[in-house]
């Protein structure tokens, strides 16, 4: 019922902050993003040491309108597709993995606040200008103390990937049984001022992914508003949406906004290793230009097969991952659009299809650059070698709980009618 009223709602549609460029299109966003490789690739060091790319290039990526891809059009947005925003990734990618991640998990949350809120509490949190950014810190943290009108909320949620250069964060959290209700699992959002970041990204703390600017963030005794949170279960389903949920669907006019963003957001990481992989590729092809090949007189690395072999291999493996990439980002959409057009939901065995499908895509980028990295001259191991940085990136990815095997059995557990919980036991 609540989708078939979600079906036949009208958009609104009405534009409340004028976007900074109109007219601009995302053909022209991706050839900016592009021309910024040169750029991303001289600051890696610096924002390796920083823990987050460079104020230059922060302030080049809002020039070029790359924050408000996602963001709504009523309050300065673009509403971009899902895949031609992984097409932007792609190229900050291939610019410098770390900063691909650092742009990624902040700037693609303006889908979670065009979805979850009415009209008037998306004004308060784009704010005047339209300026958004935060990352999302899903799993369930901190000490939360009811009072009235909301909640005071105190904790550290590690691992907030984008928050340098956020406006805002969101974190998750676990509120206590009360009037009769269950304990429940809720998310909220809160402003950047009222956290604390930590200095513990960069500079060699981490292995890889040294610019993605994932510090922890604290708060302390922070008062967040009831009207500042929303439910956990509604970003992996729609099926149990009520008539309260699905608000961003009508009020934009745009399936995007349905909010079910569990499986786009596993998808994103898809846009940022095939931009490493194919800044692997480019490093090793520099490499075998300008170098000979070992032990063979005279011979060119690009014309040793020794070289050819994992290069081609490589090749293929990154225009499969793209592919696939865009064709799962292309299903999020379809998911969305169907949901709205004729009221069937989006279940958890669509958003696990779509994770796990993303995650394998990643795996590929991974070997290819795994491939690549054992290939290379051996220098390629080197401190402050791209090569070296880019297989270090490929590790954090591999530790993630993305990345995880639980999920072929979560797969397996929702193809066949079994239950299955947030881990996946």
């Amino acid at each position: 019922m609540a989708n078939v009223e979600l079906a036949e709602a009208p958009a609104k549609r009405r534009i409340r902050l004028a976007q900074p460029e109109p007219g601009l299109t995302a053909e022209t966003m991706i050839e900016r993003a592009h021309a910024l490789i040169p750029m991303l690739r001289a600051q890696q060091d610096e924002a390796d040491a920083l823990g987050h790319y460079v104020p230059a290039v922060h302030e080049a990526f809002g020039k070029a309108g790359f924050y408000r891809m996602l963001q709504p059009r009523m309050f300065g947005g673009y509403e971009t597709s899902f895949a031609d925003f992984l097409r932007v990734v792609m190229e900050i990618g291939r610019g410098h993995p770390g900063a691909a991640w650092c742009f990624t998990l902040a700037s693609s949350h303006p889908l979670v606040i065009g979805s979850h809120f009415p009209e008037e509490v998306q004004a308060e949190i784009f704010g005047p200008e339209g300026d958004f950014r935060s990352p999302h810190r899903a799993p369930p943290g901190g000490d939360w103390k009811r009072v009235e009108g909301g909640y005071r909320v105190s904790g550290r949620w590690s691992y907030s990937s984008g928050i340098p250069y956020a406006t805002h964060f969101i974190g998750g959290g676990r509120v206590a049984a009360q009037d009769g209700e269950p304990a429940r699992l809720v998310n909220f959002i809160t402003p950047k001022d009222t956290v604390n970041v930590l200095p513990d990204w960069g500079a060699g703390t981490t292995l890889g992914m040294e610019a993605s600017g994932s510090n922890t963030v604290e708060l302390k005794d922070v008062f967040v508003p009831d009207r500042m949170l929303f439910r956990e279960d509604i970003l992996v389903t729609s099926e149990g949406f009520g008539p309260g949920d699905g608000i961003g669907a009508r009020l934009h006019g745009n399936p995007m906004y349905l909010g079910v963003v569990g499986g786009f957001f596993h998808v994103t990481f898809g846009g940022i290793y095939v931009g490493a992989a194919r800044a692997a590729l480019d490093e090793y092809e520099e490499v075998a230009r300008n170098t000979l090949a070992y032990r063979k007189v005279n011979v060119q690395r690009t014309n040793d097969i020794d070289a050819q072999v994992p290069f081609g291999r490589a090749l293929t493996l990154t225009d499969s991952a793209e592919a696939l990439t865009l064709q799962v980002a292309q299903m999020c959409t379809d998911q969305c659009e169907r949901a709205v057009r004729d009221g069937t939901p989006i279940s958890v065995a669509d958003t696990i299809k779509v994770w796990d499908m993303a995650r394998y895509a990643v795996n590929m980028c991974c070997e290819a650059i795994e491939l690549l990295f054992r290939t290379s001259p051996v220098r390629a191991a080197n401190r402050g070698q791209r090569m070296q940085r880019y297989l270090r990136d490929v590790q954090m990815y591999r530790i993630h709980p993305s990345s995880q095997p639980w999920l072929d059995a979560a797969r397996a557990k929702s193809h066949w009618g079994l239950p299955i919980d947030r881990y996946g036991h």
